[in-house]
């Protein structure tokens, strides 16, 4: 799963090193469709990267002669699979996820930046709660990874996964997901919903929309709100109708967890107001950064962000999408105020807590300290 759009810093960066980024050979590449693949990374050498289930890795390319930055999300679990795998799907005019397809071979390095995402939940034996998960074509990626770490580490719990797709050849993970039905047979309920059905096909065809999601509630088990979590991972629309349907229903917004993938369109007027917000008095404020045991300290311009100042200066701060989406830049402002054109990446709770994003925050004082990892 992609997060977002790449967005080119005006500088050249150099090839990045250091102790968060790794280079990782291929150890095998699977078709999943006709438009998705796998790629399975062999095991560093000084062991396997932690990772949790909900986390992306980012992957970094030199594509006609430029570097590139993707996340995607880990199709692996941490608990079940032996070696940590991502999935990519094409998308029409997609620079990374038509190059690597169409480049990348077994035995090839790619450069990632270690695995990061909040989109994760612990796991204890313990426990005993009902998943209800939403996702939509690719969005069945973070999707995979916790239904299969759930679905081992939880004996307790259950997992209900409504999967949405343009057509039966577009399912991603199929085989994959039927075995897990029938090995964990009473704990894993898979939904299938298709927007062009066969003729014979035995479940639910069209647009998921309230109505279709009203029946679909009936279906899957109620174990009420406190041991019921919703997560949810796709298109703009599929998200927004289950957002609604869960709204009507009540369900409170700390029970739904979002994973968003697709930087959404701002409109024009929006863009104007954002540009007036983030050039309050046209003037440059300092900025401290703490990370890696450094302290970085540099003037942001006006309708600069703060990482696209950092990067010009050199330094080799976290990053990805640089849509506000992926999370990878996330800090902690410990003081001062940072205005951010996009918050879709942080939570209710996180930005109650002070968390930013640097790839779309602009320091709003001359106070703003914000520490990262």
């Amino acid at each position: 799963m992609a997060f977002g759009l790449f967005k080119k810093s005006p500088k050249k960066q150099e090839t990045p090193v250091g102790p968060h980024y790794h280079e990782l050979a291929i150890h095998d590449i699977i078709k999943e469709t006709k438009d998705a693949i796998s790629i399975v990374f062999e095991n560093p050498t000084s062991g396997k990267l932690n990772y949790k289930s909900g986390q992306f890795l980012t992957l970094i390319a030199n594509v006609n002669g430029k570097e590139v930055r993707r996340a995607y999300s880990l199709c692996s679990s941490p608990f079940v699979d032996e070696r940590m795998a991502v999935m990519v799907k094409r998308v029409d005019g997609g620079l990374m996820s038509n190059w690597l397809p169409d480049h990348l071979k077994k035995g090839d390095k790619l450069k990632v930046l270690e695995p990061m995402g909040q989109f994760t939940t612990d796991y204890a034996k313990d426990k005993k709660r009902h998943l209800v998960l939403f996702a939509g074509g690719s969005g069945i990626t973070p999707m995979i990874s916790i239904l299969k770490s759930l679905s081992t580490q939880e004996p307790e719990s259950i997992c209900s996964l409504i999967y949405c797709n343009r057509d039966i050849d577009s399912i991603i993970f199929k085989n994959e997901l039927d075995k897990l039905q029938t090995q964990f047979e009473g704990r894993v309920h898979v939904i299938h919903i298709l927007d062009n059905a066969p003729m014979n096909w035995q479940g639910y065809s069209g647009l998921l929309n309230k109505e279709m999601l009203v029946k679909l509630f009936e279906r899957i088990p109620n174990w009420g709100l406190d041991k019921t979590t919703y997560l949810m991972c796709g298109p703009e629309g599929m998200m927004k109708n289950v957002d609604t349907l869960l709204s009507d229903l009540h369900i409170p917004k700390e029970k739904i967890f979002k994973e968003s993938f697709v930087a959404g369109v701002i409109d024009k007027d929006k863009k104007d107001e954002q540009k007036a917000a983030t050039s309050a008095g046209n003037t440059a404020h300092e900025v401290t950064i703490r990370y890696d045991g450094q302290e970085y300290k540099f003037k942001v311009e006006p309708n600069r962000t703060i990482l696209e100042t950092a990067l010009d200066k050199g330094i080799d701060l976290p990053y990805s999408c640089q849509s506000g989406l992926c999370t990878a830049c996330r800090g902690k402002a410990l003081s001062g105020k940072v205005k951010l054109d996009e918050e879709e990446g942080l939570s209710q709770s996180e930005r109650a807590e002070g968390y930013v994003l640097t790839c779309v925050g602009h320091p709003m004082s001359d106070d703003v300290v914000i520490e990262i990892g």
